[in-house]
């Protein structure tokens, strides 16, 4: 999944990483944070951590690259056990990157 932390404005530090759903899948986990939905509620935003209430934009990862919800320069960090899944299968590149 994309994941940008958007507490300090339209555009914020960004992930791809591997999230964990609920049974209910009402809530996501990633890195030992909670995130719920904002059921339609933000601006700039769909999910809440449930910890800290920061606000993030969490979606799955696209082809083409363009993740984020505004249009940005920001290079995601990829997490190294997902680095090739992402590349290879959902960019469909050849290239080997690693962050």
């Amino acid at each position: 999944m994309y994941i940008e932390a958007k507490s300090g404005g339209l555009t914020g530090p960004a992930r791809i990483g591997r999230v964990t759903a609920s049974k209910t899948g009402a809530t996501l986990y990633y890195q030992g944070k909670a995130f719920q939905s904002l059921k339609g509620a933000g601006l700039k935003s769909n999910y809440f951590d449930v910890e800290t209430g920061e606000h993030y934009w969490i979606s799955g990862p696209r082809r083409d690259g363009r993740d984020a919800l505004y249009a940005t320069n920001i290079q995601p960090d990829i997490d190294a056990d997902v680095a090739h899944e992402y590349w290879a299968t959902i960019r469909q590149s050849q290239a080997s990157r690693q962050s």
